[in-house]
């Protein structure tokens, strides 16, 4: 990446903010991803993530239909759009609103509502060709307990993706290292075609995220 240069800026607005505000902020002002994020117009740091993904297991092609959860504020779905064309489609679905994204259709929706099936189906016009889940619930500083809640996160993703996808599809969703993965990977396995892990370049090294793809969905 072009802007992977260090960069060493203080933090010139620190007084009166907590010190875990003071890090966070310090660390965006200087992390090369969030620079490039600003300078190609993607709506934040995470886009890089797919993009590095999709570099390596060829995931995004023309003419697919992409369904993106929890996409807010957007990254990952401009990402799809733009690799997918005009003769694809992408639906990003979150319970917070967002801005439009050209060439995408954007659900205020809890993908686990009744309705949500339907809704997603409908708006992509047939089954789903590679489901995407960059989800995170809010962290709690308990290692354990935000383990377990992005888990069951993943595992209501996984359900649903097994729900809308075409045969041969994807699925790709984040979660965190600890040792709790054993049934999601077995449902996935015997779901999938192959599963891997991967943590693109674009995830901190202090973090404990990590991507499962899952793609060759045998219907």
């Amino acid at each position: 990446m072009s802007g992977s240069r260090e960069l060493k800026e203080r933090l010139r607005t620190a007084r009166g903010r907590p010190l875990a505000s003071q890090r966070w902020l310090t660390r965006q002002i200087n992390d090369p991803y969030v620079h490039e994020a600003r300078k190609q117009g993607y709506r934040s740091r995470a886009a890089f993530k797919l993009i590095q993904l999709d570099q390596r297991f060829h995931l995004l092609k023309p003419g697919l239909r992409v369904l993106d959860l929890g996409a807010a504020p957007g990254g990952w779905a401009q990402v799809a759009a733009h690799r997918v064309g005009s003769s694809g489609a992408v639906v990003a679905v979150d319970i917070l609103a967002m801005a439009p994204i050209p060439n995408v259709a954007i659900l205020e929706l809890d993908f686990l509502a009744a309705d949500a099936e339907r809704m997603v189906l409908a708006a992509l016009g047939g089954p789903v060709d590679l489901v995407l889940s960059d989800m995170a619930p809010p962290a709690t500083g308990h290692k354990q307990t935000d383990h377990l809640r992005i888990m069951a996160l993943c595992e209501a993703a996984a359900d649903f993706a097994t729900r809308v996808l075409a045969p041969g599809g994807g699925f790709v969703c984040k979660v965190w290292q600890g040792g709790t993965e054993s049934s999601l990977l077995g449902g996935l396995k015997r779901r999938f075609a192959q599963v891997r892990h991967a943590k693109p370049e674009a995830s901190r090294k202090e973090s404990a995220e990590t991507y499962l793809v899952a793609t060759g969905f045998k219907g």
